[in-house]
């Protein structure tokens, strides 16, 4: 049985990712592609629960280098449990976010060394990679704006727009560090400008 494709989806808040995964399992499905959605920090059971207390306003503080592991160790279970077994069935799998996420998030976001997070990628991912990963791209302001209205924010979503505009910055170096992977998709335009980006892409697949 061919191998399922592996598709990831990241961005700073307010991107749109929930829209556009929508788009994508609409897309894939109408082409007979049978996609498992997925999401990190999470996918699994015991990764929904470092989920919990990664996300959790209740947490508060947490060492920047046990955030990283968190992230690690959620991203382990998830590929070894749920991700690999799929794309050997001949499923898909596209994943809300994915290690690209920890470059932006805790290396560009919190500062920690980019040299860690790549030790800790090659341990827990070996040779193991998205087939494509699609980075929603907005300027943080309007991504801000996008996300006021929501009631409640989690840990992360309450940091500072420097926060965000440094996470911008370390999605945007890794896409230019990986053009053939990482497509950089202009989301600061209308949704159905956003899902066209997204579809030429697929359709190369």
């Amino acid at each position: 049985m061919q191998r399922g494709k592996f598709i990831t989806i990241d961005g700073v808040e307010g991107a749109g990712k929930s829209t556009q995964i929508d788009f994508i399992c609409s897309y894939l499905a109408k082409k007979n592609i049978n996609v498992i959605l997925t999401r990190e920090p999470g996918g699994t059971k015991l990764g929904e629960k470092i989920r919990e207390l990664l996300l959790s306003i209740d947490t508060k503080l947490m060492d920047n280098d046990t955030e990283l592991l968190l992230m690690f160790a959620a991203r382990n279970e998830h590929i070894k449990t749920k991700i690999i077994p799929a794309l050997k069935r001949g499923d898909w799998v596209l994943s809300d976010r994915f290690t690209d996420a920890s470059y932006a998030y805790q290396g560009g976001g919190r500062g920690l060394s980019i040299e860690r997070i790549t030790f800790l990628e090659r341990w827990v991912l070996q040779d193991f990679s998205p087939d494509v990963t699609l980075l929603l791209d907005v300027p943080v302001a309007l991504g801000m704006l996008r996300i006021k209205s929501r009631i409640r924010k989690d840990r992360i979503e309450l940091e500072t727009n420097d926060f965000f505009n440094r996470v911008r910055d370390g999605y945007i170096k890794r896409s230019k560090q990986f053009p053939e992977r990482i497509k950089l998709i202009d989301a600061s335009q209308t949704l159905k400008e956003t899902s066209q980006q997204i579809k030429v892409i697929l359709q190369v697949l």
